[in-house]
Formats: structure tokens, sequence, C-alpha cells
């Protein structure tokens, strides 16, 4: 039994998925190419040459990597819900509310979805894509990854958090710098992600040429957050947190005056969205991003909304 057939037989039917819908208050589900973003829009922010929703759609969900701790059949559950069909209903949906970016690493299955929402679709959402081939000196695999990422149109590329933090410690942040130069010369933004903070002041300290970071950003006040003792590394999948010194990040990131996209928000789910936005926007965050699936997208939006509209003053200036 293949994956379509299997989310056939055992998941509503396509009658009572729209009758779900209707009552969420989403209307009928978009297919096609999303309409302009409403009146009073989600505000955005700009990354080199590019305005971004200052909240983005994170690629979890949709490549079906939820960081779901030990429930490992949420993964499953994740794969079933969120079809090739799915994903481009959630896209569509995304920017019919504003969020005019989706950022994710590169998986062969959803690339190819990205690719025929574009053609197929019309899509206009942009991608900020971190490629995951290995970084070696010569840069030839990690160039094929950027060399396909840019014929695909893709809007600005990143250095993948866990290449980041796995070269930073092994003291190799000129690979770090080199990947950053390379995609630099194709003329999009570059940027570096990371989780553990270490990885971004090494990237300062050495004048790594970034246009942009994208760091781990949640606080630890959540029931499966990390207890006193409980922190052995710069992150980790358990017992539950991917930002290790949240209140560090927020104190150095002062001092960085390139655009921070903060992720992992919500402590993969752990925190709810009000809580999570306010904590990483009124902590210096200029954009964040979210996993959502296709029924949470409008209301995360209007909590975005209110949560920027409160902010009046922060510590660190809106740098994007």
């Amino acid at each position: 039994m293949n994956r379509r057939s299997f989310v056939k037989s055992t998941l509503m039917s396509s009658a009572s998925l729209a009758l779900a819908w209707e009552v969420r208050g989403g209307g009928v589900a978009p297919v096609n190419a999303p309409p302009p973003a409403p009146s009073g829009g989600l505000p955005r922010a700009r990354i080199g040459k590019l305005e971004v929703s200052r909240l983005i759609l994170g690629g979890n969900l949709l490549t079906h990597y939820t960081h779901s701790r030990d429930l490992k059949y949420v993964y499953n559950l994740a794969a079933h819900y969120n079809t090739d069909e799915k994903i481009m209903e959630t896209l569509a949906l995304a920017e019919k509310h504003g969020v005019n970016t989706v950022s994710m690493h590169n998986p062969p299955l959803p690339m190819s979805v990205l690719r025929r929402y574009r053609k197929e679709r019309g899509g206009r959402i942009q991608w900020i894509i971190c490629p995951t081939a290995q970084i070696d000196p010569d840069l030839e695999f990690y160039r094929r990854d950027v060399e396909d990422l840019i014929q695909d149109g893709c809007e600005a590329i990143y250095v993948w958090g866990v290449h980041t933090d796995g070269m930073v410690p092994k003291g190799k942040v000129d690979l770090v710098g080199k990947a950053v130069d390379l995609i630099k010369s194709y003329g999009v933004p570059a940027g570096v992600g990371a989780h553990a903070l270490d990885s971004i002041k090494a990237c300062e300290q050495h004048g790594v040429k970034a246009d942009f970071y994208i760091k781990t950003f949640h606080h630890h006040r959540y029931p499966t957050g990390p207890k006193p003792g409980e922190i052995k590394g710069p992150y980790s999948e358990f017992p539950g947190y991917w930002c290790a010194e949240p209140e560090a990040t927020a104190e150095y990131m002062k001092t960085v005056q390139k655009p921070w996209i903060g992720f992992k928000v919500m402590a993969a789910g752990a925190i709810p969205p009000k809580d999570a936005f306010a904590y990483a926007f009124g902590n210096g965050a200029d954009c964040i991003l979210a996993g959502m699936f296709d029924f949470e997208i409008a209301e995360d939006v209007e909590i975005a909304r209110g949560v920027l509209a409160g902010i009046k003053n922060r510590a660190r200036p809106w740098r994007a």
C-alpha cells in the first residue's frame, strides 16, 4: 500500500475534511495562485535585496521532520497528512495571509514540490534554503547544491546550522566563510545557521561576511524545558531544547548588526505561539520561523501581527 492509498483509506473523507476546514473558519482551501495579502497584512523586513515577512513558514512540517522528541509516530502522522497536494495548499494559504517566505533544507521530494508549486500553481513564495551537502575545502559537492538552488530560482541560501555547529568547534570557521562567499558569488543573500551561540560569535569574530543569521531562540519556561544541570551541550533533542542559552543569546545579539531570523522559537511545539512570538520578537529577533500546519496559519499570522504591533521599544534595534 503506498502513501496516497493509505491516506485515502485511513484519514477522513474529503467531505469531512472540507467541513472541518469550514468549522475552523478557513473557507475553501486554496490550491491555485494565492490572492494578494489582506490589507494591513503581515509586516515585512529587508534582508539584502529581499522583502521578507517577519513571520516565515518553517519547513520542518513540510519535510515531515517534526522534532517530536520520543513520540516517533508523529513523523509518520505528519508525512501522511502533509501530502504533496497538502503542502501546495499550505504554501498558498501562507501567501494568502501575507507569509511571503518559506525556509527549509533541501531534501529532493519537498524541493520538487516547491518547484511544482511555482510552475503549476503560479506560487510566488520566496525560498530561503540551506543545502545539506558536505562542505569540503574545495566546495565541490556544496557548489553543486548551491548551483541547483540558484537554477531553481532560490532567493536566499544559508549554511545549515548542523554544518556550522560541527565545523566551528574544530576550528574550521574559514570553511563557513568560504561557503558564505560562494553563495554570495551567485548574487543572492547568504546566511549562517546555528544552534550554538559560540558559532555566531566565531563568525562575527572571524569576519564571516554573512548577510543574515538564523539562530535558535526560545526560553526554557515550558514543562519539558531543560532544568538546571540538564544542559550538556549547545543543543539537544532531549530533554527538549534547541537554544541552550536564551538570555546570553539575546544579550550577545544586541551587538550584532546583521539581520537575525529566530528559529525553533516554539521549542518544536512546546511553547504556545503567542508566548513564543512575544519572547523572540521582544528580545531581538528580526524575523521568526514557525512550522505551521495549514489550519494554524491564519491564527498564527494574527498572533504575530498583534505581537509586533505591541512592541514599542526593545533593547536590540530592528536590523532588518
